[in-house]
């Protein structure tokens, strides 16, 4: 008996949860060098491994997953909600395209962008707090930088991520929790165009083989490496919004940007992209990989669960 369309929303969307959480666990180390080089002073900017031997001499191996929790969280929420609007946006696609007689029932181009924009949109909207809180709890360290120099002589512990969030309620009210959402609505261009992208080289394999995960996992790498590489200055603006929200000097997004180009060029806009497209990059391959391989054991375990049921 085939799944109802709810159940099948709701299977992608377990899938991508669980594939974001085991992609985002492998690759984030590459997570927190990129956050931290964009949210840095041009000053601070060093080479990948320089980068990575000061965290852990300074911070010990667990400094590379400093908001390793409160990322996973983010990262399971973000897929659950973009895979279930993105799947249900496909399915009207394609329940119309069948009413409407068209020979095939394959997303368009138009279409594909379509629902990514609706997944994204609501993705952004749920989900912008828990990467605001995420963004702190990462750079915590190097906030803690300026009290080492200034003579203190053992750096304080890093906040758990739920002391992060009661802080930043406390003290900046609930607006804090939604600084970066401009630019992070206009990073859902970022998925549309890997999502677009990988729907179109999938449905070109499909015509003349099965997609495995293996292939899935290069469509995925490509699809990210293009949205990402395009995306970047915006993803660097939104990190710093969220770490400069507290500060006595607001900013929008428009003025950020121009700060980021006036001190420090158009290169800073691109402060980390070594790190984060290579996290995103990996990220995506293994979250396409990881959810093909979810969504049909997630498929086989509640089709057993019916059978037992009766």
């Amino acid at each position: 008996m085939a799944a109802s369309p709810q159940n099948d929303n709701v299977t992608h969307a377990l899938a991508g949860a669980g594939g974001g959480i085991l992609s985002m666990v492998l690759t984030y180390p590459l997570i927190t060098l990129s956050t931290r080089a964009q949210v840095e002073s041009k000053k601070a900017d060093s080479k990948f491994s320089d980068a990575v031997q000061k965290i852990v001499a300074r911070e010990g191996v667990a400094g590379l997953y400093s908001g390793i929790n409160s990322a996973l969280f983010g990262i399971s929420v973000t897929n659950f909600v973009y895979y279930y609007w993105y799947e249900w946006t496909r399915s009207f696609f394609e329940t119309a395209a069948a009413k409407a007689g068209r020979a095939s029932k394959k997303l368009t181009t138009i279409e594909s962008m379509i629902a990514g924009a609706i997944a994204g949109s609501a993705t952004v909207v749920l989900t912008n707090p828990i990467w605001v809180v995420n963004t702190r709890v990462t750079t915590y360290k190097h906030d803690a930088d300026a009290d080492l120099e200034a003579g203190r002589r053992k750096a304080p512990a890093r906040p758990s991520t739920l002391a992060t969030l009661m802080t930043l309620l406390k003290k900046e009210g609930p607006q804090a929790l939604f600084a970066g959402v401009m630019p992070a609505l206009v990073l859902v261009i970022n998925p549309i165009l890997q999502y677009t992208l990988f729907e179109q080289m999938k449905n070109a394999v499909e015509r003349r083989r099965k997609v495995t995960p293996t292939i899935a996992f290069f469509l995925g790498a490509l699809g990210k490496l293009f949205a990402t590489s395009v995306t970047y200055p915006y993803i660097t603006v939104k990190s710093q919004m969220h770490v400069a929200s507290g500060s006595s000097k607001k900013e929008g997004m428009s003025q950020t940007f121009n700060r980021v180009v006036r001190e420090e060029g158009y290169a800073g806009l691109y402060k980390g992209i070594g790190p984060k497209v290579t996290q995103s990059v990996l990220t995506a391959a293994f979250l396409f990989a990881f959810k093909d391989a979810l969504f049909d054991q997630i498929v086989r375990l509640r089709s057993g669960r019916k059978i037992a049921a009766k």
